[in-house]
């Protein structure tokens, strides 16, 4: 489960880059009730958004030279250093070598074997986002590859990440957890392009999932914001109700309100 006592290798922070922050903060403001907080002017316009207080996610204002509209990923390492070192070995890129962000920690983002992006925060004064699991804030990440065991190598190999398969319709699912957590740490899974008819069209990438109280409500109101439903809400036993969207701009993401979560005695 995602929360916000992170561990390395799990996500610490996810943010949107857009043509259009004020349209962004508006568009997320209303769907998920988040408003934008700028780190200052020092920061290039990156910004916080927050949840009550809380921050929820980052986000900027980016060029087209910067790439399209999209979501990324962050994930904890102790030492981003030695973590983009440990991405080239494993044969992935550095496209943004670590560097120190005022003193609240180091990022770096990275690229897998395929060529997917994901960055990685170093926590110093900044330890991660201050809400996950909660209506509003990150829930579930997916990585959408066409090779789903090349893929858990890889990570394996800069993160020790664990993997384990679950009974799923149609097959299994690839879940993902740091190392040593096992069940109770797991965060994402990996999932095969060519198996998801949203998804097969498109090049890989990571994909964030956003906790919301009602999926069929946030449909309908992203549509009515600008947004674009890629997967309408659908059930998925014992998981929830999910939903693929992408905001007025083009960044996808995905919404689910999570099942009840049930205990063995």
């Amino acid at each position: 489960m995602l929360t916000t006592r992170f561990v390395d290798g799990a996500p610490n922070w996810v943010d949107v880059g857009t043509p259009d922050i004020d349209g962004a903060t508006s568009f997320y403001g209303s769907l998920f009730g988040w408003r934008f907080q700028s780190a200052g002017s020092e920061s290039g316009g990156y910004g916080f958004f927050q949840l009550d207080g809380r921050t929820a996610a980052g986000g900027m204002q980016t060029t087209p030279e910067q790439g399209p509209p999209s979501w990324s990923v962050y994930f904890q390492s102790p030492d981003a250093q030695a973590t983009a070192k440990a991405v080239e070995q494993a044969r992935g890129t550095v496209l943004m070598p670590p560097m120190d962000v005022m003193g609240e920690g180091h990022m770096a983002v990275l690229a897998d074997k395929a060529g997917v992006p994901f960055g990685v925060w170093q926590p110093a004064r900044i330890k991660g986002v201050d809400v996950a699991g909660d209506p509003g804030s990150l829930r579930w990440i997916e990585l959408y590859t066409q090779d789903v065991p090349a893929a858990a190598a890889f990570y394996h190999a800069v993160f020790g990440w664990e993997t384990s398969a679950l009974p799923f319709p149609g097959g299994t699912y690839t879940c993902v957890n740091p190392a040593g957590t096992e069940a109770e740490g797991m965060f994402g899974g990996l999932v095969p392009l060519a198996g998801d008819p949203t998804e097969a069209g498109s090049g890989a990438y990571w994909l964030p999932y956003f906790e919301v109280t009602d999926t069929d409500a946030t449909v309908s109101l992203a549509q009515e914001l600008g947004g674009t439903v890629r997967m309408p809400a659908t059930d998925l036993p014992d998981v929830g109700r999910i939903a693929k969207l992408a905001d007025p701009y083009g960044a996808r993401f995905a919404v689910i309100r999570s099942a009840p979560q049930t205990t063995t005695s």
